[in-house]
C-alpha cells in the first residue's frame, strides 16, 4: 500500500474524527485525590468556604480560581500555582497555611492527577448537592403541539427551546436518517440496494416504517443489542474466570431474551432472582485466592445490581461511606446480604468493624426484604422491589441508557450517576413512564425516540467548551462506532465475515412455513425396556458414531429428557437441561468436523421413587452441495457402561454395556407436552434464515480491543468516545483489518463493474451512505489506475474506511 495513502488517513482519522488523546492517567480521583483535598483544602475552600475567592467545591469552580488567578491548569502540574503553593517553604505562600505539610506521596499524586486533566468524577462536590432524584414514577403534562411536531418528545423539547430561545435543531436528510437507523437500531449499514429504494419512496411516513421494520428484524436486532448487554451485564465468552469455572455465561439467557422482546420488568427479575441459564450475572466473578472485601461474589451482586438496574455507585460505599453521593457501607452490604448465603461480616476499608449485614432493601418506601427468608427467596422479593411500579428509579434509569444510546448524552450524565440532576425532568419521567404504560418493551421506547424530530435533526457541533457551564439540548450528539459496529461495516463492505461464532447460541427465528413443515423422526429412547419404572436418580449413557462427508455448512438439534441430560459431541459438553418441559435448542456446525464424529447423551432421572424416564435428540445437518443428514435418537444407538468425564473423556474404550438402546413405549404424555415446542427449535435451530455472522458472537481479538471493546471483567455502561493515538496505530498496524480488506478487495474486484467510477460510486454508497464528491471521485481514480489491482482497491478502501464520516453514526 502507498506509504502516503495510508499514513493521511491515519492523520486524518486520529487528529479530526475522535480528537486522539494520550492514554488517561491511572490516578483515582474518588479514593487517591479526594481525601487529599478534603483534608488539606477542605476548611477554607469547598462547601460554603472561599478563602481568597478559590472554591474547589466541584471542577468548574476549582478551573475558574480566585483573587489571585487560575490555581489549576490541567494537563500541566509543574506551571500550575496550586502545587507551587503545597511545595512552597515559604511560609506567607505555602499552602495550607497552617497544619501538616503534604507529604511527597500526595504531592506526587495531585502532580499526575493534574497532568492527567484533572479528571473530575461528573456530579461529585465537597458540597453535597441539595437534590435527591424522585423515587416514584411521574407523567409530565405534556405542552402544546408546535409545527405539526405531535412526537412527546419532540412536544417536551420544543417547549425546552422556545423557553431559551434556541433555534430548532434543522432535519437531516434521507440518507443521513437511513444510516443513523440503520446503525442505532441493528448495528449494520444499509445495504446499497435498500437505500435506494427507501430514497425514492414518496411516501410521507417512511422513516417511521423504517423504525418499525428495523426493530421488527429479530436477528439484527439482538445481535446488535447484544454487544450493549453484554458489557453491561459483563458477560462474555472467554477472559478471567470462565477457565477456571469461577464465572458463567448468561449468552443463551441473554439471547433468546433479546430476540423475544422479553419484558424489561421480566428480563430484570429473571436476572436478580435468578434461573440456572441467567444466574451469571448475580454470581459475578469468584477470583481465584484471597480478595478484598469489597470484591467478594457477595458485594460484586449489590455493586452490579444497584449500576445496571438504577444507575447508582455503590463501589465507593463498598468500602466506607460513599464520597461521591449519599450510600452508606451498611446499605450496601445489606444489599449484598440479600444475596449471601451465610452471616456477612461489614469490612470498612477491608477492616472488620464488628457488624454483621441485615439483609436490606435501598427504597424501604416501597417495601423491605425478609431477612430471615431463605436466599432464593429473599432475591424473589428484591426483584418485585426493583420492578415495583412505583420504583421510578428502575425505569428512569434504563430509558436514560437508551436515549444516550441513540442521541450520544443521557439525560441525565453519566448514565450512572443518577442521583444527578437531570437536564429535563420532564422529559426523562415521561419517556419512564410511556415505557411502563407499554409493558416495558424496550422497543416501543426505542421506536418512540428514533421516530421523533429530535432524533432526525443534524447532530449538534461540539467544541471542547460546549458543555463547560452545563449542558443544554442542542440536538443530537454524533457517536464513535462501537468496536462491534466498525467490525460489522468493514465485513458488509468487504464480504469477509466468519462463518463460525463463539457464542453458544441458536441464532435466527424459524419462520412458521418452516415450523409447520417440520417433523420429527426422534424417538424417546432409555437403557432398558422397563423405562417407565426407572430408579429414582438413575443414570443412562448413550452413543451415536458416525461420518460426515464434509464439514457442515448448518447444523442444529434439539434435545430434552426426563428430567435432566448432557450433550457431548466429539468428547466436548455442549448442552445441558434438567427440566424436560423446556427443550435446548443447540447450535452445531462449529461442533462438527468433515469424517468421523460422535454425539454422547448422558440422561439422568430424577424423583424420589421410580418413575418414567427418557431422553430425546435429534440432530439436521446441511452441507454446502444442498444435502442433508438428520440423527436422531432411536434403538441403533449405543448404551455404555459409564458417563463421561467432566472433560468428555471416557477411562478406555467403553464397551457396550447392554446392546442398544431402547425405544421407551409409551411416550405419548411427553410427546402431548412438549412435541409441538420440539419441532419449533430444531426449525429454529436447523432451519432459520443466517445472515451475516455479526462480531458480537466472536471473543474479543486484537482489533476490538485496540477499537474500545472491554474484557467485561467490570461492567461497562459507557466505552471511551475518543480513540487515543496508540489506539489509532493499532488500528492502522493490526493484521486482523489489513487481512480483511486484502480478502475484500480481491471479493470487490471480481465483481463485473460497468467502470471504476461505478465500483467507487458503490462503494461511498455503502460506506458512507452518499455519492462521492467530485474531488473524491477524481482522488479514487488515481488510486485506482486504468486498470484496477487488488491492491489499489485495498488502498481505496483504507482511505474510505478511516474517513471520520465512516467512523461516526452523524
Amino acid at each position: 500500500m502507498p506509504f502516503s495513502l495510508r499514513t493521511g488517513s491515519i492523520a486524518l482519522f486520529a487528529g479530526v474524527s475522535v480528537a486522539a488523546a494520550a492514554a488517561p492517567g491511572k490516578v483515582d480521583f474518588s479514593h487517591q485525590i479526594v481525601p487529599i483535598l478534603r483534608e488539606h483544602c477542605g476548611e477554607c475552600h469547598t462547601g460554603d468556604k472561599k478563602k481568597g475567592s478559590f472554591s474547589l467545591n466541584d471542577r468548574a469552580s476549582l478551573l475558574a480560581g480566585g483573587e489571585s488567578g487560575k490555581a489549576v491548569l490541567p494537563g500541566n502540574a509543574a506551571k500550575s500555582p496550586l502545587i507551587t503553593a503545597i511545595t512552597s517553604k515559604d511560609p506567607d505562600k505555602q499552602m495550607p497555611p497552617k497544619g501538616a505539610r503534604l507529604s511527597p506521596e500526595k504531592v506526587k499524586l495531585l502532580r499526575e492527577w493534574i497532568d492527567a486533566g484533572a479528571p473530575w468524577e461528573e456530579g461529585f462536590a465537597f458540597k453535597r448537592p441539595a437534590y435527591e432524584p424522585p423515587l416514584k414514577p411521574r407523567r409530565p403534562a405534556l405542552p402544546p403541539i408546535v409545527g405539526g411536531r405531535s412526537n412527546p418528545i419532540d412536544r417536551i423539547l420544543d417547549a425546552d427551546l422556545a423557553k431559551r430561545k434556541a433555534p430548532t435543531p434543522k432535519p437531516v436528510d434521507d440518507a443521513t436518517f437511513a444510516r443513523r437507523a440503520h446503525l442505532d437500531l441493528v448495528g449494520l449499514l444499509p445495504e446499497p440496494e435498500a437505500l435506494a429504494t427507501f430514497l425514492e419512496d414518496k411516501s410521507p411516513d417512511k422513516r417511521a416504517k423504517l423504525v418499525r421494520d428495523l426493530l421488527a428484524n429479530d436477528t439484527a436486532y439482538a445481535e446488535h443489542w447484544l454487544t450493549f448487554w453484554n458489557d453491561l451485564l459483563r458477560n462474555d465468552y472467554s477472559g478471567t474466570g470462565f477457565i477456571t469455572g469461577g464465572r458463567k455465561q448468561i449468552t443463551k439467557w441473554l439471547y433468546r431474551a433479546l430476540v423475544e422482546n422479553r419484558p424489561y420488568d421480566q428480563f430484570a427479575r429473571e436476572l436478580i432472582a435468578y434461573t440456572p441459564e441467567s444466574e451469571g450475572f448475580a454470581a459475578g466473578i469468584k477470583w481465584r485466592g484471597d480478595v478484598s472485601a469489597g470484591a467478594t461474589t457477595e458485594i460484586q451482586f449489590a455493586q452490579s445490581v444497584g449500576q445496571s438496574f438504577l444507575g447508582i455507585n455503590l463501589k465507593c460505599a463498598s468500602c466506607h461511606d460513599s464520597f461521591i453521593d449519599r450510600w452508606k457501607l451498611e446499605e450496601s452490604y445489606g444489599l449484598a446480604a440479600i444475596y449471601a448465603t451465610g452471616k456477612m461480616e461489614i469490612h470498612r476499608c477491608d477492616k472488620p468493624v464488628g457488624k454483621t449485614a441485615t439483609a436490606s432493601w435501598l427504597f424501604p418506601e416501597l417495601g423491605q426484604v425478609d431477612a430471615k427468608a431463605p436466599q432464593p427467596e429473599r432475591l424473589k422479593q428484591l426483584a418485585a422491589l426493583m420492578t415495583h411500579p412505583e420504583n421510578g428509579r428502575f425505569t428512569r434509569t434504563i430509558v436514560n441508557r437508551l436515549w444516550h444510546r441513540l442521541m450520544g448524552r443521557g439525560i441525565v450524565h453519566p448514565t450512572d450517576a443518577m442521583q444527578t440532576e437531570p437536564w429535563n425532568h420532564d422529559l426523562l419521567d415521561f419517556l419512564a413512564s410511556h415505557l411502563a404504560e407499554n409493558k416495558f418493551d424496550l422497543k416501543k421506547t426505542l421506536e418512540l425516540i428514533a421516530t421523533s424530530a429530535a432524533y432526525q435533526s443534524h447532530a449538534q457541533v461540539v467544541g471542547k467548551d460546549t458543555d463547560e457551564h452545563g449542558y443544554t439540548y442542542a440536538g443530537p450528539r454524533a457517536k464513535r462506532l462501537t468496536a462491534e459496529q466498525f467490525v460489522d461495516a468493514v465485513w458488509q463492505v468487504t464480504g469477509t465475515a466468519p462463518t463460525r461464532f463463539d457464542a453458544q447460541v441458536v441464532r435466527g427465528k424459524a419462520s412458521d412455513a418452516a415450523v409447520a413443515a417440520m417433523t420429527l423422526s426422534a424417538k424417546w429412547i432409555w437403557g432398558h425396556a422397563d423405562a417407565g419404572n426407572a430408579k429414582a436418580g438413575e443414570t443412562f449413557t448413550t452413543r451415536k458414531k458416525f461420518t460426515l462427508k464434509a464439514a457442515p455448512v448448518r447444523a442444529g438439534a434439539v434435545a430434552t429428557a426426563d428430567n435432566e441430560f448432557k450433550l457431548y459431541v466429539n468428547g466436548a459438553l455442549v448442552a445441558s437441561g434438567d427440566n424436560w418441559e423446556n427443550p435446548e435448542a443447540i447450535a452445531l456446525e462449529s461442533k462438527l468436523k468433515a469424517g468421523a464424529n460422535d454425539f454422547v447423551l448422558v440422561a439422568k432421572n430424577g424423583g424420589t421413587a421410580p418413575n418414567p424416564a427418557g431422553v430425546i435428540f435429534e440432530a439436521r445437518i446441511k452441507f454446502a452441495d444442498g444435502s442433508t443428514e438428520t440423527i436422531a435418537t432411536d434403538a441403533t444407538w449405543e448404551t455404555l457402561k459409564s458417563p463421561p468425564d467432566a472433560k468428555g473423556k471416557f477411562k478406555g474404550e467403553p464397551a457396550t454395556a447392554a446392546g442398544n438402546a431402547v425405544e421407551v413405549a409409551n411416550s405419548s404424555l411427553w410427546n402431548a407436552r412438549v412435541g409441538k415446542q420440539l419441532a419449533t427449535q430444531l426449525a429454529q435451530a436447523a432451519t432459520s434464515a443466517q445472515p451475516m455472522v455479526r462480531a458480537a458472537l466472536l471473543k474479543n481479538d486484537f482489533l476490538m480491543r485496540a477499537l474500545g471493546r472491554p474484557h467485561r471483567e467490570q461492567i461497562v455502561s459507557v466505552r471511551p468516545t475518543e480513540l487515543n493515538t496508540l489506539e489509532a496505530i493499532d488500528l492502522n498496524n493490526g493484521q486482523t483489518l489489513a487481512t480483511r480488506l486484502e480478502q475484500g478487495a480481491s471479493r470487490i474486484l471480481a465483481k463485473p463493474w460497468a467502470s471504476n467510477d461505478a465500483l467507487t460510486q458503490w462503494l461511498y454508497q455503502f460506506a458512507l451512505a452518499r455519492p462521492p464528491t467530485t474531488a473524491e471521485l477524481a482522488l479514487a481514480r488515481e488510486v485506482l489506475g486504468e486498470k484496477p489491482t487488488a491492491q489499489s482497491v485495498q488502498d481505496l478502501l483504507w482511505a474510505v474506511l478511516m474517513l471520520p464520516e465512516f467512523q461516526l453514526v452523524r
